[in-house]
């Protein structure tokens, strides 16, 4: 037999998602290089691997327990590399993060400096809604989440990275100097939401019962990027975070509706269940953190704190 690490990768992460297309997702690969591997492999083995069943794939008895040893041969290589740099002595170590939908426009340049700075780090970063996250971490599943609404009933330690606000936005079809109410608004159009389950639609739902709105007619969406496209298509109107409209603000695709009580803010908060024995490099990343945010706030974000 000759099968390489990057084999063995490969098929674990297939293994995992149950899916050739999510695997090529998350390693960033195109789905025929992960199929192209995923044959190689299989071809090193007399037993299948996997059953391919109408359009799902199915991991053998077999298969299950080549994952298995997968992992393990995978884990002591990590070792292996993460003893090195620590002879070297330099930061070594994964780094597991759960994000909230639009902390995506968020997290990223919060991390940048740190991982180049430290290339030893591994980032795990997995983006979703807010049940989910909290989920993740009541499982211990992460180090740290990304989220903008502090979750109940968990007892959790914070820093706040910035500013979250939320503003009512439509497209550029309308004139809205004269419409003030909520209800002029959304006359002729729907109000859209994210799904149950969203930290942004948690917000929304809470400022509309705060501000004693009727709300007659209203449409549900599964993510911030479904939302932004329904509203440039003109089905509605939605109460979304500035921070991932930014450029369809500036080239004028979409406008900041004026309404009373708006923008909404929050803060994006980075936290982790209280007492977590953090690994080195989570360590190092909430002191980097600490001594940081600013920096990256006034060299990231100038813009988002004049609107």
């Amino acid at each position: 037999m000759n099968y390489t690490l990057n084999q063995l990768r490969i098929f674990l992460k297939v293994v995992q998602n149950q899916s050739v297309t999510k695997a090529s997702e998350e390693l960033h690969l195109t789905q025929p290089a992960v199929s192209i591997q995923l044959k190689n492999f299989q071809d090193q083995f007399e037993i299948p691997l996997t059953e391919v069943v109408g359009r799902k794939i199915y991991v053998t008895d077999f298969g299950k327990e080549i994952a298995e040893a997968a992992e393990q041969i995978l884990q002591q290589v990590n070792t292996i590399d993460y003893k090195t740099l620590a002879y070297k002595g330099q930061l070594f170590g994964k780094i597991k993060i759960s994000v909230v939908s639009t902390g995506k426009y968020v997290m990223p340049y919060f991390l940048a400096d740190f991982l180049k700075m430290h290339p030893g780090v591994e980032l795990e970063m997995d983006v979703t809604n807010k049940n989910k996250v909290v989920k993740s971490m009541q499982n211990n599943e992460v180090d740290f989440a990304l989220v903008s609404i502090l979750p109940d009933k968990m007892k959790v330690e914070k820093i706040d990275l910035m500013q979250n606000k939320l503003f009512l936005v439509g497209n550029m079809e309308e004139d809205f100097t004269k419409k003030k109410k909520i209800e002029d608004i959304l006359q002729n159009r729907p109000l859209l939401f994210r799904e149950n389950g969203s930290g942004t639609r948690q917000t929304m739902e809470r400022f509309i019962v705060q501000q004693d709105f009727k709300i007659s007619k209203r449409m549900e969406l599964t993510s911030n990027e479904a939302v932004k496209q329904a509203i440039l298509a003109g089905l509605g109107y939605s109460i979304m975070p500035l921070i991932g409209i930014r450029k369809e603000i500036q080239n004028k695709d979409l406008q900041i509706i004026p309404l009373k009580g708006l923008p909404i803010k929050t803060d994006w908060s980075l936290i982790w269940v209280k007492g977590k024995n953090h690994n080195p490099a989570a360590l190092a990343y909430l002191d980097y953190l600490k001594k940081e945010k600013e920096a990256i706030i006034h060299s990231k974000f100038s813009w988002y704190e004049t609107m």
